[in-house]
């Protein structure tokens, strides 16, 4: 990790380049360009950079009205994986999702990621949740971590 750079999702191009990577790393999801723009105004989204290098992306979800549990999902290229990378982009994650002063932290993982889930295992998230979006489709799991 030479020169990594996060930024957030504000214009065209940094939409394009979050999709890009939420496409490759969940293709079971691919999400149009407009489903993409819809994103940006309800979540916090963020793109990163080895250099100029597209690497990864982030999304921050607010916990619902009332309180509950933020929702932080790092996603990195699977050709940038092992640098220290997902490491970077969910400590920064999880300082924005602390901002919100959530009760918990969950995350989502298509179960097919299996390097996703050991990740988020490895931070002290539990699955709390399977979700699978047609019969016999790969689940998206639902993990868990109370506030730090």
């Amino acid at each position: 990790m030479s020169s990594l750079r996060i930024g957030p999702v504000t214009d065209d191009a940094t939409i394009e380049d979050w999709r890009l990577v939420h496409n490759a790393v969940v293709p079971d999801a691919a999400m149009s360009t407009d489903e993409a723009r819809e994103r940006v105004g309800r979540y916090l989204l963020e793109v990163a950079y080895d250099g100029d290098v597209l690497v990864g992306c982030t999304t921050v979800r607010p916990p619902e009205a009332g309180g509950g549990a933020s929702t932080v999902i790092v996603r990195v290229l699977p050709q940038w994986r092992g640098r220290g990378l997902g490491s970077a982009l969910y400590e920064r994650a999880m300082r924005q999702a602390a901002e919100q002063a959530p009760d918990a932290v969950e995350t989502v993982v298509w179960a097919a990621n299996t390097a996703g889930v050991r990740f988020a295992e490895a931070r002290g998230f539990a699955e709390v949740d399977r979700y699978e979006p047609e019969p016999g489709a790969v689940p998206y799991l639902t993990l868990r971590r109370p506030s730090a």
